[in-house]
C-alpha cells in the first residue's frame, strides 16, 4: 500500500502575513506537520504543494518533496483542498507514474499534530475500509442550548425543545479539528462527503483555530505546555 501526505501551502494569505512559512517558536510553522509525516513512518512520499518559491525552498530544508509548483488555477482563494489533492495525484501519475492508494492531507499550520492520530486515523480508514478519516473535537459547550439574536435584539433558543435540558443531557457534538484528512484514493471519485467518513476523537488542548495573531499566541502556549513541559 503506497500512501502519499500532501501539505497544501500556497503564498497568498490575507489575516496573517505569509502564514504558512511564519516563525512558530523558532521554527517555520510548516516544519511541524513535514516533521511529523516523517516521523509517522506511514508515507512514501512526503510532498507539499505550494505556488511560491520560499516555502518551496523551506519545505525542502525540512525534508519534504516539491516535484512541482502548483497550477495557477488552484493558487487563488477559490480553490479548495480537494482541487489540490487531485491535481497533486494526477501530476504523480502523468509525470511520474506513480500511484498511491491512500492520501494524507495535512495542513500546514497545525503544529498540534499528534503521529499517533495519524496513525490511529491510517488504521482505521485501512481496517473500515472508509473513504476517510478525519479529526474532530467536542463543542465546548452544548451547540442545543444555542442562541439566535432577532431584529429587536432579543434572544430566543434555536431548539427550544431543550430549555430545560440539563447540558450533561444532551447528545455531545463534534466539529472538524482542522488538522488531516486520510482519503482512500480509489474510493474519491463517488464520495459524497461525510457519507462513509470515519473519525479520529481529540481533546480540546490539541486543537487550536489560527486565524488571527491571538490564535496564533494561543497556539504556541498550548504548545509549550503539552510538547515542553
Amino acid at each position: 500500500m503506497k500512501n502519499i501526505a500532501i501539505i497544501p501551502a500556497r503564498g497568498g494569505s490575507k489575516r496573517i502575513h505569509r502564514k504558512n512559512i511564519k516563525e512558530f517558536l523558532e521554527k517555520p510553522i510548516i516544519a511541524y506537520s513535514i516533521e511529523a509525516a516523517l516521523k509517522s513512518c506511514l508515507f512514501d512520499e512526503v510532498m507539499v504543494s505550494t505556488d511560491d518559491e520560499e516555502i518551496a525552498e523551506i519545505s525542502l530544508k525540512f525534508g519534504a518533496r516539491v516535484p512541482f509548483l502548483r497550477s495557477k488555477n488552484n493558487s487563488d482563494d477559490f480553490a479548495t483542498t480537494m482541487d489540490v489533492i487531485y491535481e497533486v495525484l494526477n501530476n504523480y501519475k502523468e509525470i511520474a507514474s506513480k500511484y498511491f492508494q491512500f492520501t494524507c492531507c495535512i495542513y500546514p499550520t497545525a503544529p498540534l499534530i499528534k503521529i499517533t492520530d495519524l496513525q490511529e486515523g491510517y488504521s482505521k480508514i485501512v481496517a473500515n475500509n472508509f473513504t476517510s478519516v478525519f479529526p474532530v473535537v467536542e463543542f465546548s459547550y452544548p451547540v442545543w442550548r444555542g442562541l439566535s439574536i432577532n431584529e429587536d435584539e432579543t434572544a430566543c433558543m434555536i431548539w427550544p425543545e431543550f430549555t430545560n435540558s440539563r447540558s450533561q443531557d444532551l447528545r455531545k457534538v463534534y466539529h472538524d479539528a482542522g488538522q488531516w484528512y486520510w482519503f482512500n484514493n480509489g474510493n474519491l471519485a463517488n464520495w459524497d462527503w461525510p457519507e462513509n467518513t470515519g473519525t479520529v476523537k481529540l481533546s480540546e488542548e490539541y486543537v487550536q483555530d489560527i486565524d488571527t495573531l491571538t490564535d496564533w499566541k494561543l497556539a504556541e502556549m498550548k504548545y509549550k505546555l503539552l510538547f515542553e513541559s
